[in-house]
């Protein structure tokens, strides 16, 4: 797909921030693709997501966001907390008419899907994890997680 057959662009209002969005395909069921990061035109341009896009648009009607902060959505004022921006899977799916949805969520989008659903369970049909971690950070109750001091890099 080239940039002029692709998608349009809609957007969500997620309190005050603009979330960008688009629908690919049609029928049941939903699907929401949240990516770690993205830009829902540049995709696109991206043999690899077009594959992928064109694959579960097939079956299914698939539902592209950029997240708060990313792509064409709105860069927020303040740093917004896990449940603010899981919000914005929810103002999505409304704008789009979605009742209810798979959720597919990748490395940390996998964060924001598994609390939509434990948050939203009515509205989850599914929940697809790809490359996700339960937290970054080592702790006493998670010693896989990296050492603090290797996070000091990406300052």
């Amino acid at each position: 797909m080239n940039g002029a057959s692709r998608p349009e662009v809609h957007y969500a209002r997620s309190g005050d921030v603009s979330i960008a969005y688009q629908a690919v395909g049609e029928g049941a069921p939903d699907l929401v693709f949240v990516p770690f990061l993205g830009n829902i035109v540049w995709q696109w341009e991206q043999p690899l997501y077009v594959r992928l896009f064109r694959r579960l648009s097939s079956f299914a009607r698939l539902i592209l966001l950029d997240k708060r902060g990313t792509g064409l959505s709105d860069r927020p004022r303040d740093l917004p907390t896990l449940e603010t921006r899981m919000d914005d899977i929810r103002a999505v799916m409304d704008a789009a008419g979605s009742e209810r949805a798979a959720l597919m969520g990748a490395s940390a989008g996998g964060q924001l899907c598994a609390l939509f659903a434990a948050t939203y369970p009515e509205r989850t049909s599914a929940l697809i994890l790809y490359g996700t971690f339960a937290r970054l950070v080592r702790a006493p109750d998670y010693p896989i997680g990296l050492p603090l001091e290797a996070l000091e890099m990406f300052r």
